[in-house]
Order: structure tokens, then C-alpha cells, then sequence
């Protein structure tokens, strides 16, 4: 059997990337949260993935739209990070920002985005995996990623030597 703090602590020696999948339904509401396990799949035909809790709210209101945006995070976007991080009713409220060509939210100074549907969404554990479909994508001229490693969140040039 393998301990869970001793599996965290070896696989926290890994650092991720942070996105912010975002959704809107037909009614506008928009919906939001914080993956640290997101990867290219596919290159032909262009596919991504995720991996959220099974218990994830946000996920749970996200997977019937069918549509996502992954929004990759900038080093200098810890305060987004920690507001789609929390349990809340809006985390969009009083928050600015743009949509993808196929309508969704698009956060204001993310340094890349992914426009997607969703291809499958199969269970593995204790998470689900989701398969998107690329249907566009942009990047910033500018900016360094946040990333995740040993617990903490850090910037390229923060990470420990």
C-alpha cells in the first residue's frame, strides 16, 4: 500500500503548469477552476487533457456545456489562481474578461489559451480524465508561467535550485 503524503511529497517534486478551465452555459453563467494536471494528448488531431476531482463542483457544472477555454496562468497571476482555487458562488464576480471565438470566458492577461469541446470524459481513480478537442488557441507575446512544485506555487525564476 502506498502512503498518500508520501505519494504527494514524491510526485509534488514534479512541477506543473496552472490553467483555469472556464465555462459558460446557454444562460451566461460562467463557471471556473484551478487544474494543475493539464497535458497535450494529440497533435493530429489537436487534443488536450485534464484531470479533475470526481467530487469538483466546478467540474460537475462544467462537463454538461460540452465547451471549455484553458486558460494558462502567468506568474503574476497567483490572486486568479487562488479566486478560481476557492469554493464560491461567482468566482467571476467583478472580474473582467474576454470570450474565445465559440463564447467562452477568456481571462484577461492569461499567456495562452485553448479553445475546446469536450471529446471523452473517462474515470480513472478518483479523478476524471477529459479529453478536448482543439478548436483554437492564442498566446501572449509576453509573460512567464505560474507553476506549482513541492506544495507551494512559484515563478520560473523563484523555483529552488
Amino acid at each position: 500500500m502506498i502512503d498518500a503524503a508520501l505519494f504527494r511529497s514524491v510526485l509534488g517534486a514534479y512541477p506543473t503548469g496552472v490553467v483555469v478551465i472556464t465555462a459558460a452555459d446557454d444562460a451566461g453563467v460562467r463557471h471556473g477552476l484551478v487544474i494543475g494536471s493539464f497535458t497535450s494528448i494529440s497533435l493530429d488531431p489537436p487534443l488536450v487533457g485534464f484531470f479533475p476531482d470526481r467530487q469538483s463542483r466546478s467540474w460537475a457544472a462544467i462537463a454538461p456545456i460540452g465547451r471549455f477555454c484553458v486558460n494558462v496562468l502567468g506568474s503574476d497571476q497567483l490572486d486568479l489562481c487562488r479566486r478560481f482555487a476557492a469554493r464560491a458562488d461567482d468566482k467571476f464576480a467583478d472580474l473582467a474578461h474576454g470570450h474565445t471565438p465559440s463564447g467562452q470566458p477568456l481571462l484577461e492577461n492569461a499567456i495562452a489559451w485553448i479553445d475546446c469541446s469536450v471529446e471523452r470524459v473517462t474515470d480513472v481513480g478518483d479523478h476524471f480524465l477529459v479529453v478536448g478537442a482543439v478548436h483554437g488557441l492564442g498566446r501572449r507575446d509576453a509573460g512567464t508561467p505560474l507553476l506549482f512544485f513541492s506544495g507551494q506555487y512559484h515563478d520560473l525564476a523563484q523555483l529552488p535550485g
